[in-house]
């Protein structure tokens, strides 16, 4: 095809997609956005740029979620610095552009492959390539990771993948110098089933470049396997302890992957099952029908790789269908939270939209080109308006839930978030009969139990809205949620004494979480210490640099000083009295600012003028905690219990060390 005929159509897609999607710009944040994004401190600046790559605990303000992703959260940082704040078109306008970029770079690949069929003609080549590059762009299964802000991640590492073989594939004469490992390992700290690189390369070079030298395909992979080996290990180094995989038993995890296998390979073709939150369930065994189906799938898809394999025209038919069963495999053994995501079909359709390229090739002879592009022109129709309608989907919470709770009507969680968003509506009768809803299917769910409390707070029925915020809190008794959604109910029945313990609390298990503080601002001022409320909002704001709230608890009382620096007041004090109070006062500002290692230095201080000083010991267990030093943790934090038997803050550190041991010794 002639470039500039090429261009042209390749533009008409580009267009063709903006056109599908040009009702998303404004669609809103949603689920995992809220933690990663809303309300993360550390991408309302651009000077945290250098943390994002030193310190994953940035990516999310919840410990569970939190992972080495720091071009995932730079660019957040990025759309938050453009925009001037939380405005969804800037994040949204970002993850569009680079998902052009992907399918500009999946057309190169695609023609490359392609035209090695050598079974038709250099066009007919480049007309089968531009179809599935449209299909990819136009399918609605992809809306989930265009809408979805935080699942970029998905977007950035398809892309770097695609990119990666791409200039293997199309610029042999520089692989001596290895430059197609660059964006393979920006891939690897963008999100790890880029892991699957070397694999996808091998299928190349032994279908297309090697075929039956499988020993050689293999020599040629070898560095793209040492980059990713290295790339997984600081993966692995920088992953904080307090990361929570899923909590389903990895043999029912395993068992139950062919059959969603099979569903994702037939949303490809008949995309009408598409949720943002599945209530598919694990089996239990291979031995039921699902199961059964899925392991017969999998044989037939190896069968049909095995079979194209051996014919020169089919085999980006071969490649494709491998490329799908290969990037599968990272989310099947690795045990996730879900059981499956419309988000994980991302990369694997790469390889689907290579076979449906390969597939058109037969219909483009020019006897039947009529008949393929009028069947191409209906597909890609049908995609596009799919497309359009899934982003109203994604328009906004309640929508988003809507749909989830009518297609995944066994999913607690998703029946809890639509109750959700019928409390913010007002309607907290409907929204209690979600919560109920929801009960049955997730019976011990924390976060449930406290929308359980404040519902039935709303309804005035204070007694069951206590008994569901100790319940939550029984579930989760080191988490930051159920101490300040109580305590934030308990201020609004004027139980401010109350109320006070459990936001510190909050704070103490998470200090990253910034609504707990707001309201202890609160509840400190409504007391008349706005002394306190002060000294709260000087310390959020070395976490969050200009917050608004927090510098309007600051300048309240007239305050125009600037922002104390508590390392250099805590040195300051140490200086003028060296009393073991000011050395364990500088030795928790040094850990807030990070310096762990200074943190335990300064405590230990303290316990040569105070040998028996709990809070001394309680911040050397902390600090251990961030070193992951888990057994100089659980001494420090067992010699503050034994000196303080009711110091709930070095018990949690206690805890928290001889789980996160017992985790990494298994």
């Amino acid at each position: 095809m002639p470039p500039k005929r090429l261009a042209v159509a390749a533009l008409l897609i580009f267009a063709a997609v903006a056109i599908a999607y040009a009702n998303h710009f404004q669609n809103g944040f949603h689920f995992d956005d809220f933690h990663t994004v809303n309300n993360n401190p550390y991408i309302r600046s651009l000077h945290n740029a250098p943390l994002f790559f030193t310190d994953a605990n940035t990516f999310s303000i919840l410990p569970a979620n939190r992972t080495y992703r720091p071009l995932v959260t730079l660019s957040l940082a990025f759309d938050y610095w453009m925009g001037g704040g939380l405005k969804p078109l800037y994040f949204h306008l970002d993850t569009f552009v680079w998902f052009l970029a992907q399918l500009l770079v999946m057309l190169a690949l695609f023609r490359h492959i392609l035209r090695r069929s050598g079974a038709v003609s250099a066009e007919s080549a480049d007309l089968a390539a531009l179809f599935g590059v449209a299909l990819y762009g136009l399918h609605p299964a992809m809306a989930e990771t265009v809408n979805y802000v935080i699942q970029r991640g998905d977007l950035y590492s398809t892309m770097l993948v695609v990119s990666a073989l791409t200039m293997y594939a199309r610029l042999p004469g520089l692989r001596k110098f290895g430059l197609h490992l660059l964006p393979l390992a920006l891939a690897l700290i963008t999100k790890q089933p880029a892991a699957i690189f070397p694999a996808l390369l091998f299928a190349y070079i032994a279908l297309f470049e090697q075929p039956g030298r499988p020993r050689a395909a293999l020599v040629q992979c070898l560095p793209a396997l040492g980059v990713t080996a290295a790339m997984l290990w600081l993966q692995t180094r920088m992953m904080p302890a307090s990361f929570t995989p899923g909590i389903i038993s990895k043999h029912d995890y395993l068992v139950t992957q062919p059959w969603v296998a099979l569903h994702y390979f037939l949303m490809f073709f008949a995309p009408v099952a598409l949720t943002a939150d599945s209530d598919q369930t694990a089996f239990t065994t291979l031995f039921t029908p699902e199961a059964i189906a899925g392991l017969v799938f999998l044989l037939g898809v190896i069968v049909a790789i095995r079979i194209t394999a051996k014919r020169a025209e089919w085999r980006p038919a071969s490649f494709g269908l491998a490329w799908f069963l290969l990037s599968l495999i990272p989310t099947s053994v690795y045990r996730l939270s879900e059981l499956e995501n419309d988000h994980r079909m991302f990369l694997p359709f790469v390889g689907l939209a290579i076979a449906a390229g390969n597939a058109m090739l037969p219909l483009l002879r020019s006897s039947r080109r009529t008949l393929a592009y009028t069947a191409a022109g209906v597909v890609l129709l049908a995609c596009a308006l799919g497309t359009h309608d899934r982003n109203k989907v994604w328009r906004d919470e309640t929508s988003l839930w809507r749909d989830v709770s009518m297609k995944s009507p066994h999913n607690g969680r998703g029946l809890m978030n639509y109750g959700l968003t019928l409390m913010a509506q007002g309607n907290s009768l409907e929204a209690l009969n979600y919560f109920e809803r929801a009960l049955e299917f997730t019976p011990n769910y924390y976060i449930l139990e406290i929308n359980l409390g404040i519902v039935n707070g709303d309804l005035q029925r204070d007694a069951e809205a206590e008994r569901h915020f100790n319940r939550a809190a029984m579930l989760a008794p080191n988490d930051e949620q159920p101490p300040f959604y109580y305590a934030r109910w308990l201020m609004t029945k004027g139980r401010v004494a109350e109320a006070i313990p459990l936001f510190q609390k909050s704070i103490a298990a998470n200090r990253d979480y910034l609504d707990p503080r707001y309201a202890l601002m609160q509840a400190y001022t409504n007391i008349g210490r706005r002394d306190l409320a002060k000294g709260l909002a000087a310390e959020t704001l070395q976490i969050a640099p200009g917050d608004a709230l927090a510098m309007q608890y600051y300048r309240e009382q007239g305050a125009a000083t600037p922002l104390p620096d508590p390392v250099a007041n805590a040195e300051a004090a140490v200086k003028a009295a060296p009393t073991a109070d000011n050395y364990v006062n500088l030795s928790l500002a040094y850990h807030q600012a990070k310096r762990f290692r200074d943190c335990i230095h300064a405590a230990q201080e303290a316990l040569k003028l105070r040998p028996n000083y709990p809070e001394a010991y309680n911040n050397i267990a902390a600090a251990n905690e961030d070193l992951h030093d888990w057994d100089a943790a659980i001494a420090a934090a067992r010699e503050a219990v034994r000196l303080r038997p009711d110091f709930q803050l070095a018990k949690n550190n206690l805890a928290y060390s001889e789980a996160q041991k017992k985790l990494e010794s298994k």
